[in-house]
Formats: structure tokens, C-alpha cells, sequence
């Protein structure tokens, strides 16, 4: 059975206990952005990104981007960062980017066939990027079956997927409605595969040397995810080509709740970083190997 819990007053207590409660036991969220609503699972819960999947009707073929609460922690979850790269997440994060790069090969996870790659993204929602400093990483797609458009309330949300997912946070209408701009980051320069948002423009007013993939269509798709990606070829870096939420696309809270809390809550960086270290283990396989999914 599903709950619904408000997520726009101050007291938000209630519904951070049940989220937070629904993604340690593997069940699923649904949570508002800065772009559509986000159906999230623990990133680190391969059965949990699975029901994911089987709630929206999509194949590990178009695994979710992971929501993180602070650019802080991108450099636990990603490798290989080019500078242009950074540049771009630290201007617009949080915010509508998604930016694809090689994925830490130590993580303990399953997003599907990610070809070596993780999409990711800050969303610039308050109480949604607080959430994720209590859960840490999390699998996020935007909240809606799959080839229809993205819920933009909790209500949509609930009419297309129902008992699917435990509990529905409702933070009012969203004003997005425009998926995250996708970066590919896995090359030798930044490569726009999404245009949403954000538009070219003011990504190359950061990053000049940001080229565009001729079937960056910003009309493709309706809702905030990447799109599949290219199988990796030898020799050559894997990149995809890209999901948000939410993002993709589907992740910010205030900071009175902490004291309503038992013990002092860590601060989003501390508590990003601390739950990621939890699920990695060193990696001991040959440099040359890829994270396989």
C-alpha cells in the first residue's frame, strides 16, 4: 500500500522518516525535482534499481541516472573528469545537468548496462538534495510509465504507477517541466546527446568547446531520462548516450530537521561521502577492466 506525504511545509520530519525507511528496505520513492517528478531506488540495491525498471516498463538496456546531493561527491562515483567537464558541473550544479562519465569501478552496484558509465546530477530542489544526503546516491527516472510524459505532480505520478512505488512525496507542481541537458564526458571533449533545459548556449558560454551530437533532438523524448547507450568499442572509451531523474530525470532539505532528529545529522557532503565509502570495496581488477554491468 502506498502513503503520500507533504513535502513543502516545515515539518518534513515525517516524510523524510518514510522515505528514508522505503529505500533501506528496497522500495521505491517518488520525489519532485527542479525538472519533473523522479521515481528513485538505493543506486546500490540491484533488486531495488530492478522494480525500478519493471515499474516504469523499461529494460536494463536504459539504466537511470543517479541523483547525488553535492558536486562534492562526483569525483566518488565518477573517474576520468575532464577539467571542461568539472567547469560544467560546478556552474550548473544544482541544476538541470546531466553529465555521463566513467564510472568508480569499485562501486558495488547494478544500474543495468551502463557500458562502464554513470550518468549524474544535483538537482536544484531543496528538500529533495536534503533527502539524498540522508539516503545517499540515489538510481533516479523520471516518474512515469514508459513513452508517456513525465508526471509533473504526485498525482500523475500515482495514476501511472500506482502500488509500484511505497511512498509519494508530494512537493506541489513542479515548474520545470523540461528534462536535464545531457553532457557526455567520456571523450576528449563535452558532447551535448540531450538538449533540455539547459541550452548550448549556456553551456558554451562556460565550456566553448562543447560540441553536439547531430541527433541531440531536444523533442526525442518526453521525460527526463538518457537515452540507450552505445555498446563500448574496443579500444575506445564507453560512453552512452543518454536517463535524469529524474534525475535521469530523477535530486535539498532544511535544515531544521536535523533537530528533530535523535543524533546530529552529518552534513550532505559528510553524509554523501560516508555512504558512499560504505559500498565500495577496493578495486583489485586489472586497470584495463571496465565496470561490467
Amino acid at each position: 500500500m502506498s502513503e503520500r506525504f507533504d513535502f513543502t511545509g516545515d515539518e518534513l520530519a515525517p516524510a523524510y522518516r518514510a522515505a528514508v525507511d522505503a529505500i533501506e528496505a528496497g522500495d521505491l520513492v517518488v520525489m519532485p525535482t527542479d525538472t519533473v517528478y523522479g521515481i528513485a531506488a538505493d543506486a546500490f540495491k540491484a533488486d531495488a534499481v530492478q522494480r525500478l525498471l519493471d515499474a516504469k516498463g523499461r529494460g536494463r538496456d536504459v539504466p537511470p541516472p543517479v541523483l547525488i546531493s553535492v558536486v562534492e561527491s562526483l569525483d566518488a562515483l565518477a573517474t576520468d573528469i575532464p577539467d571542461s567537464g568539472r567547469k560544467l558541473c560546478e556552474e550548473f550544479w544544482p541544476g538541470p545537468l546531466t553529465v555521463i562519465c566513467h564510472a568508480q569501478t569499485s562501486l558495488m552496484w547494478d544500474l543495468g548496462e551502463t557500458q562502464g558509465t554513470v550518468a549524474l546530477r544535483v538537482p536544484n530542489h531543496e528538500n529533495t538534495r536534503d533527502l539524498l544526503s540522508r539516503t545517499g546516491p540515489l538510481a533516479v527516472s523520471s516518474a512515469n510509465a514508459s513513452g508517456k510524459p513525465a508526471a509533473l505532480d504526485v498525482y500523475d505520478a500515482e495514476e501511472q504507477l500506482g502500488d509500484a512505488v511505497a511512498v509519494y512525496l508530494d512537493g506541489g507542481e513542479v515548474a520545470g517541466g523540461l528534462p536535464s541537458t545531457i553532457v557526455d564526458l567520456t571523450g576528449d571533449t563535452p558532447r551535448v546527446v540531450r538538449i533540455g533545459a539547459l541550452s548550448v548556449a549556456q553551456l558554451r558560454a562556460i565550456v566553448p568547446e562543447v560540441t553536439v551530437d547531430p541527433e541531440a533532438d531536444p523533442s526525442a523524448q518526453t521525460d527526463d531520462e538518457p537515452a540507450e547507450q552505445p555498446a563500448q568499442q574496443p579500444d575506445e572509451t564507453p560512453a552512452e548516450a543518454s536517463d535524469d531523474k529524474p534525475a535521469a530525470e530523477p535530486g535539498d532539505k532544511p535544515a531544521e530537521v536535523a533537530a528533530e532528529q535523535a543524533e546530529p545529522t552529518p552534513s550532505p557532503v559528510e553524509a554523501s561521502n560516508q555512504d558512499v565509502a560504505k559500498k565500495t570495496e577496493p578495486d583489485t581488477r586489472p586497470a584495463d577492466r571496465g565496470h561490467d554491468s
